[in-house]
């Protein structure tokens, strides 16, 4: 290899690493985000001092650690902006939605004008790469995205697009092609729809582009029309006589009716593309707990708890009891009064911000549902995924569509309405009236949960039986590890605008569930009650499951 470059370089100096230099400065294939704050002189005008300071705070809280945790680099700071590098197209839009979607919470306790907000631009280009700065037409696009991207938005190019329609959980509405100053070329450009509620919204708006002109060209027809019986159909003037017949058909003819105006279409794409969260401390409130820790600031004034039910104290040292002994029929519920309780952690960004829930008292499933419980829905011919492995074993590989066959076999078969619980009722049984990292405590305690390093013998090729673990306070077992449990609610970055009712959050256009409680496979930070991960709704995948819920 090294004498194909020599020969190929013909005979110029040798680096150290035993390589000849290439001519010319590096150059790289590269994802440029650029930034910069909208209405940055107007913020310093009202408050010189107090923006610095806020934009300086953003910067060392958000955003330098954002960037670092997709894996980019701040290549360099403006007053009011950045612009940072990544290797991946995927985590350049990610960081620039997480930014953005984090800066509404940031927003919201202060007045709308002292509102600190960012328009991003992303670009994927061949860029010149010296020690503390980038340079290259790259750059110059993404730079011209930001400029004409809106307040709080992200806009990418054609490029980026490409690279990520197919791997992040959002939609993209396409803007057309624009010029933009010093570009040669139109530049394609798509705005990035984070929550999937916006794209439906987008959708709406060009429907509602096409029913406008639509009502246009009906104004026009009509207009043709009137004008035709009032003006081109009466009696002919003297100075009428003479006209061609032909030529007084030609002139009564109505206008043509325009075609419509084309509206832009998104495109909406889904993918599992959420890293693993990071171990994360959630609070919790309900009565059944110890000493109450105090909640973090933003929470700090919510109502006092409601009781929540008395919960059997589990030592982690008693032997787990045995499963259910049971194959078929109904899955056994443990009925829970309800209460309020601090949803999320402030460990990752899509647990963020932690917020108040009161939930209404519902039942739950004392365990994942089993291979059993499930194979008496096929056997009635009314689920038609046939699952492998033991009767006790949880049901995997399920879609969210399949759980929604079994549900609907089983409120019929049962008389009661069954549904899978909330992603809020979830994580409240989850935590079992308990505010520490995992229902049993700050670290990982060995034979606690079904999960990589949990447990010891560790099988990675299939999950235990149902209940081979200790059960939590609220007498749960399997809510941590075993198998991801899809819940009902539509999949949401971060909880801005989640409702505090504990009712399922929901969307119209929903291709992505919530998955919660980690799996076998996962290691221990996803056996946390407050980790939350997601799926396409469609899509089968070999460590998901559920348990089941119903109200009261």
């Amino acid at each position: 290899m090294r004498g194909e470059i020599r020969q190929f370089n013909g005979g110029k100096g040798v680096g150290k690493d035993g390589f000849y230099p290439p001519d010319g400065p590096p150059r790289r294939l590269a994802a440029i985000l650029a930034a910069d704050i909208a209405g940055y002189s107007r913020l310093m005008g009202m408050d010189e001092e107090g923006t610095h300071a806020r934009v300086m705070r953003h910067r060392r809280e958000l955003i330098d650690p954002t960037i670092a945790e997709h894996h980019g680099k701040v290549v360099k700071n403006t007053g009011d902006g950045f612009i940072a590098m990544f290797d991946s197209p995927v985590e350049a839009v990610r960081c620039a939605v997480v930014i953005q979607q984090s800066m509404i919470g940031r927003n919201t306790s202060l007045p709308r004008e002292r509102w600190v907000l960012y328009r991003i631009g992303v670009n994927l280009g061949d860029v010149i790469v010296e020690p503390d700065d980038i340079y290259g037409e790259g750059v110059n696009i993404a730079a011209r995205l930001e400029g004409i991207a809106e307040p709080g938005d992200v806009y990418i190019s054609g490029g980026i697009y490409e690279q990520i329609k197919n791997k992040l959980v959002c939609g993209y509405q396409s803007l057309g092609d624009r010029r933009v100053k010093n570009i040669t070329d139109p530049i394609s450009v798509y705005r990035v729809l984070p929550d999937p509620a916006a794209v439906l919204k987008a959708r709406t708006r060009g429907r509602h582009a096409a029913l406008a002109t639509g009502i246009v060209a009906g104004f026009a027809i009509a207009g043709g029309v009137l004008w035709y019986f009032l003006i081109a159909n009466h009696a002919p003037l003297p100075n009428e006589a003479s006209t061609p017949t032909s030529a007084l058909q030609a002139t009564s003819q109505p206008p043509p009716q325009p075609a419509p105006a084309p509206s832009p279409t998104p495109a909406q794409t889904t993918t599992q593309a959420s890293p693993a969260p990071a171990p994360a401390v959630p609070q919790a409130t309900p009565q059944a707990a110890p000493q109450p820790a105090p909640l973090p600031a933003p929470v700090a004034s919510a109502p006092a708890t409601p009781a929540a039910p008395e919960a059997p104290q589990t030592a982690m040292t008693a032997p787990p009891p045995p499963p259910s002994a049971r194959s078929t029929g109904e899955p056994e519920t443990i009925p829970l009064p309800g209460g309020t309780f601090a949803m999320g952690s402030n460990e990752d960004s899509s647990e963020k911000p932690v917020h108040r829930v009161t939930v209404k008292p519902f039942a739950i499933g004392k365990f994942p549902v089993t291979v059993g419980e499930w194979n008496a829905c096929v056997a009635a011919k009314a689920c038609t995924y046939a699952p492998t492995g033991m009767n006790e074993a949880p049901v995997t590989n399920l879609s969210w569509n399949d759980t929604q066959q079994y549900l609907e076999w089983l409120s019929k078969t049962t008389q009661k309405q069954y549904r899978l619980p909330t992603e809020a009722e979830w994580e409240y049984a989850a935590r079992g009236g308990t505010e520490t990292k995992y229902w049993w405590g700050e670290r990982i305690e060995k034979n606690a949960a079904n999960c990589k390093g949990c447990n010891e013998p560790y099988d990675p090729a299939a999950p235990a039986k149902v209940g081979s673990f200790m059960p939590n306070p609220f007498g749960l077992y399997d809510t941590g590890g075993g198998v991801d449990q899809w819940v009902e609610d539509c999949w949401h970055k971060t909880y801005q605008g989640a409702p505090t009712n504990g009712s399922q959050w929901m969307d119209a256009d929903c291709s992505s569930h919530v998955i919660r409680g980690g799996s076998w496979r996962n290691d221990p930070s996803y056996v946390r009650p407050a980790s939350r991960d997601h799926y396409d709704t469609a899509v089968r995948y070999p460590t998901h499951g559920f348990r089941v819920a119903r109200s009261l």
